[in-house]
């Protein structure tokens, strides 16, 4: 078993870094972002395995680039690019950032009569619905993490539900 890891540790490591490539590059410039973004993101995640194992397999000459400036130079470069990315988001106030979570975070803020017209509801129909799905809604003035908060479900949860709910 080890061998066949080992013997597939780099043809997997490059077959998963360039379906990467392709979905990093088609997300740059934002080309079906639903198609590329899911799978960027979970076969990256996979690509840390044959990673691993390559990284296993050449740990020798692995090793022996560190004793030269390239390493050295390349992983330092590596690094002052990812910091050019990751302090400023560290230090940007608050407000800033993904405008989708600022609208998911006014969604699942909002009270149930706020919510109702977006869904094409009136407050008590919408209320209604959400118990007709199990929810627990105490009035229409509830917020919409108090229904999931008293229905054992997360915030989350509810934005299929509302969806699903629309008229």
């Amino acid at each position: 078993m080890r061998s066949i890891l080992l013997r597939y540790a780099t043809p997997l490591t490059t077959g998963l870094f360039i379906v990467s490539l392709v979905s990093g590059v088609a997300l740059f410039f934002h080309f079906e972002g639903r198609l590329f973004k899911a799978m960027h993101e979970w076969l990256s995640m996979i690509l840390a395995v044959p990673f691993g194992l390559h990284l296993w397999k050449n740990w020798r000459p692995l090793v022996s680039y560190f004793k030269r400036p390239p390493m050295t130079v390349a992983l330092l470069a590596s690094l002052v690019g990812a910091l050019a990315f990751a302090v400023p988001a560290m230090l940007a106030p608050p407000g800033g950032g993904n405008p989708m979570q600022a609208v998911l975070g006014a969604v699942q803020n909002g009270t149930i009569a706020h919510l109702a017209p977006l869904f094409g509801h009136t407050p008590d129909s919408l209320a209604e619905a959400m118990r007709g799905r199990g929810l627990v809604v105490a009035s229409s003035q509830a917020r919409l993490g108090e229904v999931a908060e008293a229905s054992n479900r997360t915030a989350r949860d509810m934005l299929p539900i509302l969806a699903d709910l629309r008229r």
